[in-house]
């Protein structure tokens, strides 16, 4: 076992600090966190404004009307979150060179435009199809463009920084306001970046993709989704999570930086379906992951843990532990647990701690691809969001997502028991241990 947990250190501990500390990775996992106030609004609506049998109850006229008052709520937010990541990916990498982090967002967002075709196909009364121009398709704004976006912040606030250190800046006299300084500063650095992305446009209207949209989407998006929307791919990216945090590193963040353009892209397939009424297509989503996995207490489904503990602790320091970490354990906040227990560096807590999340993955993922329980709906759920609940409105108002999570609870209480009760014997001993000798 020691020769085991001194490989994986070797082999894990440098991958995963610089994972931790790319500055890509940062920029594109807080990039996310400028977008989730605004998701989470527009996901809250989605259910609201899809309530289970609320048509019955007020009539379908009714419903439609009450549907399309609640619309924008979801239409500004969640169907366009593309441009939010975008401007916060740009604005998070400038920051990250200690430049002007706003122009960053902005020229990143103006790139983004720059690519984006402005025209949609539509279908007239006589079943014709004509283009119209002026006109942004929202699905390209969304988790379909969301892609493109990434790079191009990524290229475009870097081409930003490099124009900028090189001085390619008007620099205005004494005496001018600082804003308008600043904006004058950012005006050569701005227009060569957004030259470069109107050629690159003009450069892909002569091949047959056409667009830059269509030659990222065939040759990148639909692989890496297809490959993302998969069992195996699952597992890897949980087995990671899990060892990532075993090392004390924070697996979540530098796991879900590769894979959530990959489960919002998916989220928002789901997301369309279930506002259509259609059938969902995906398993693995965004909320597969947060809710069924992670929103039962937090990374390795912890909540079960406490319950155990409560269940079976003889130990001082297990009893504590429960009564600490229960309520932040409801919230799915489990670092009480994680440094408390102790699972980081812990050899007795190993194999439940990478093996139960695995199996909670199998059976969901056979669950919900079987239709014994729903798809995720594509609603994205706060992630602190309780377990039942939380399941209950990831599944799109449904009670067998927070049955599902309930089963999970027991599969990982079940794979705990042993390792627990054999942990809290071993203090319970100790324990005693000290007091005895402390009475002699």
């Amino acid at each position: 076992m020691n020769k085991f947990m001194e490989m994986l250190e070797n082999v894990l501990l440098p991958i995963a600090d610089k994972l931790n500390n790319n500055r890509y990775l940062t920029a594109l996992r807080n990039g996310f966190m400028v977008a989730l106030p605004l998701i989470i609004f527009g996901s809250i609506f989605v259910v609201i404004a899809n309530l289970p049998f609320l048509d019955k109850l007020i009539g379908e006229d009714a419903y439609a009307t009450y549907q399309s008052t609640l619309g924008p709520a979801s239409a500004a937010t969640l169907s366009i979150m593309g441009l939010f990541v975008i401007i916060g990916i740009g604005y998070k990498l400038v920051e990250y060179y200690k430049g002007e982090s706003i122009y960053g967002g902005v020229v990143a967002i103006a790139s983004f435009l720059i690519l984006t075709p402005q025209t949609i196909d539509y279908v007239t009364s006589g079943g014709a199809t004509e283009a119209v121009g002026g006109v942004i398709p929202t699905s390209v704004l969304g988790a379909q463009g969301m892609f493109l976006g990434i790079f191009t912040a990524f290229i475009s606030a870097e081409l930003y920084r490099y124009f900028t250190e090189k001085n390619l800046t008007i620099k205005m006299p004494a005496g001018v306001p600082d804003a308008v300084a600043r904006s004058f500063s950012a005006l050569i650095p701005i227009t060569l970046t957004l030259s470069i992305f109107l050629v690159v446009r003009i450069l892909f209207s002569y091949t047959s993709f056409e667009t830059v949209q269509n030659f990222i989407y065939t040759l990148i998006q639909a692989p890496l989704t297809e490959l993302g929307s998969g069992l195996p791919a699952t597992i890897i990216a949980v087995l990671l999570i899990q060892l990532f945090w075993f090392f004390g590193l924070h697996g979540q963040i530098i796991v879900n930086s590769v894979f959530d353009p990959i489960w919002y892209a998916l989220n928002d397939e789901n997301l369309a379906a279930f506002q259509a009424g259609t059938e969902l297509p995906n398993v693995v989503t965004k909320q597969f992951i947060d809710t069924f996995i992670v929103g039962i207490g937090g990374s390795g489904m912890t909540l079960a843990v406490i319950i155990g503990i409560f269940l079976i602790g003889k130990s001082r320091q297990l009893k504590e532990l429960g009564k600490l970490g229960a309520p932040a354990g409801i919230f799915n906040v489990n670092e009480p647990i994680i440094f408390g227990l102790p699972i980081i560096m812990n050899p007795l807590v190993l194999i439940p701690w990478l093996v139960a999340p695995v199996v909670v993955a199998i059976v969901t993922y056979f669950a919900m691809s079987t239709g014994m329980v729903p798809r995720p709906a594509g609603v994205i759920v706060p992630w602190t969001t309780p377990a039942l609940l939380s399941g209950f409105i990831a599944t799109g108002g449904k009670i067998a997502g927070a049955v599902m999570q309930l089963v999970n609870i027991g599969i990982v209480f079940l794979i705990w028991w042993p390792f627990l009760k054999i942990m809290d014997k071993q203090y319970y001993e100790n324990e005693n241990r000290d007091s005895e000798s402390k009475a002699s």
